[in-house]
């Protein structure tokens, strides 16, 4: 069957591009992998963030801006869905525990401000300061940075709107669908999955760690690897925490989620009781009321990581209209993914920054 576009991997990253590609106008089918796929759009932590992102890296900075704002006009369209994604955007907090936290968050803020020219809005905060607005608070946490442009959304309700809202605009899902082979043939792309061969104009790769093995096939080396995060969730308590953290961040459900671990495990999504301890000790040091609440469960969840952490947006220059989009940040990046990537990839329009996620700087 012809398609404009295929896109290959349904998580969050495919699901936001699938969606901005078919509000163009485009035919596109995705096809994704099967349930038990590492895949981290199921085990993420759902945070829409900007600070600490780029502070090293410019482009990475101003582009996390430009998702960011981008974001209440996707949480808007999404509403036609009528899946509740519980996005807010009232800011959030990065805690310090000590005095080298402290600085080294001050000069990572300081480096993103310059990066962004300005736009990135923080505060450092002492703990008297922080006490004030959030009186659950630690005395162990000396203070934090604080950004009003951040904020959190249910990962996923997101990732469940945006395929429904996907499929509203005729795009075509096929879940199950491995895929076995993508061969160019008379400018065009021949893709065998499980599920039948499919043709199409443009193939855009978002299938996060196949992406390296995918890109392969049509020439494209792209590297990427990946770095388990593992997760708490406790029971249902009421509301003490309206902003999102880095290490706790209260539902909308009324559940905490506490996390922030990174682990080089390779492929292993698994959950150990040394790491679930560590990431338990931090969130009770910052909150005491934790220590006395039942965990309901645990998870452990891949994220998609390049050797500089940053994306790579890259058309193959052997193959033209196959494109790879790997990155980290899905849930921060959906809604740049949902419309300005889509330009891109449609080339409707040039935009400085995304040249500069192309896998040419491995090379320098």
């Amino acid at each position: 069957m012809q398609y404009d576009v295929i896109v290959i991997g349904g998580g969050m990253v495919g699901a936001a591009t699938a969606y901005g590609l078919a509000k163009q106008g485009q035919k596109v089918l995705v096809l994704d992998g099967e349930d038990l796929t590492l895949s981290a759009s199921k085990a993420n932590f759902g945070l829409v963030w900007v600070q600490g992102k780029g502070w090293d890296h410019a482009p990475y900075a101003q582009w996390c801006q430009i998702a960011t704002n981008l974001w209440p006009e996707l949480s808007d369209e999404l509403k036609a869905t009528q899946v509740d994604i519980s996005y807010q955007r009232r800011g959030g907090f990065d805690f310090c525990i000590n005095e080298q936290e402290w600085q080294e968050r001050e000069s990572m803020m300081s480096a993103l401000w310059k990066n962004t020219d300005g736009m990135f809005e923080y505060e450092m905060l002492n703990h008297s300061k922080l006490k004030k607005m959030i009186p659950e608070i630690s005395k162990s946490v000396i203070g934090a940075s604080f950004s009003p442009q951040d904020g959190h959304v249910d990962p996923l309700a997101l990732l469940q709107a945006l395929c429904k809202a996907m499929q509203n605009l005729g795009v075509t899902y096929m879940g199950n669908c491995l895929v076995e082979a993508i061969t160019p043939t008379h400018g065009e792309y021949v893709v065998k999955g499980a599920k039948g061969v499919f043709t199409a104009g443009k193939i855009v790769l978002c299938a996060g760690l196949a992406n390296g093995q995918l890109g392969e096939q049509l020439g494209m080396n792209i590297p990427v690897v990946a770095e388990r995060g593992q997760v708490l969730i406790t029971e249902r308590l009421k509301p003490f925490l309206k902003w999102p953290t880095l290490n706790v961040r209260q539902t909308a459900q009324g559940t905490v989620q506490i996390g922030d671990s990174h682990e080089d495990v390779g492929l292993n999504d698994g959950t150990t009781p040394e790491v679930l301890k560590q990431i338990a000790q931090r969130a009770v040091l910052m909150f005491p009321l934790l220590s006395s609440v039942h965990l309901v469960r645990a998870w452990g969840g891949l994220r998609i990581l390049t050797p500089d952490g940053n994306p790579i947006y890259q058309q193959s220059t052997s193959n033209p209209g196959v494109f790879s989009v790997t990155c980290h940040s899905g849930v921060t990046l959906a809604a740049a993914h949902a419309g300005p990537l889509c330009d891109w990839i449609l080339g409707d329009s040039y935009l400085p920054v995304i040249e500069q996620f192309s896998m040419d700087r491995f090379d320098v």
